[in-house]
């Protein structure tokens, strides 16, 4: 089961951090850290993550700093223009084991470069 109350420096978001792990950079500041998915759900498929320890969004949204939280959301829109998604994307944040979160580290998917459909189909 995933803990998302207790952060795990071995998770493997925290390797990419630490460069223990390899990633393709897509983007990177001060605060937030870019790299393709290395099993894509969409032509287009990064991940994003802030380089503090959060294990969820709900850990970040309680616990990090109004200008992590802003730097964090304002990336969204720069790597969207880096990977010149003009035609719009999705992204999606899952958290715990019923949302699907399976590293207990907050990201934020970004995905497109094709129709993505309904989220859930009926």
């Amino acid at each position: 089961m995933i803990d998302i109350q207790n952060y795990n420096n071995n998770n493997i978001f925290a390797k990419i951090l630490r460069n223990e792990i390899p990633s393709k950079k897509v983007f990177e500041n001060d605060d937030v850290y870019a790299f393709e998915d290395i099993n894509p759900q969409a032509p287009v498929h990064v991940v994003i993550i802030p380089k503090k320890e959060f294990c969820s969004l709900n850990d970040f949204s309680s616990n990090a700093s109004d200008e992590t939280i802003i730097a964090m959301m304002r990336s969204i829109k720069k790597i969207a223009d880096i990977l010149e998604l003009n035609n719009g994307y999705r992204i999606i944040s899952n958290v715990g084991q019923v949302g699907g979160q399976e590293v207990p580290h907050f990201h934020i998917h970004i995905l497109g470069g094709a129709s993505l459909g309904r989220i859930i189909s009926s």
